[in-house]
């Protein structure tokens, strides 16, 4: 009688701690798991963080591009000018002539 109850003691102690392996590798798993998904969130992150870098920089050239378009605008009217002050002054010789 008393070895019936050892060894239905045995067997329910066994299967507990069989059970509590399992519980224990499930929750391992799940946890590699929700590592790896933020892990790859933290990469989608990155990603779109670098693609935000790249539209930036994109914007910074455009913007460079724009000024220095402005600048050839300028220096084009300058030369305008100092063409029409030259006829101005040749002009004024001539009459002063």
């Amino acid at each position: 009688m008393r070895d019936k109850l050892i060894q239905a003691a045995a067997r329910r102690s066994s299967s507990s701690s069989s059970k509590r392996r399992q519980q224990k590798a499930a929750a391992a798993s799940s946890s590699s798991s929700r590592s790896k998904q933020q892990q790859q969130l933290q990469h989608q992150q990155q990603q779109q963080h670098q693609q935000q870098h790249h539209q930036q920089q994109q914007q910074q050239q455009q913007h460079q591009q724009q000024q220095q378009h402005q600048q050839q605008q300028q220096q084009h009217q300058q030369q305008q000018q100092q063409q029409q002050q030259q006829q101005q002054q040749q002009q004024q010789q001539l009459t002063r002539s």
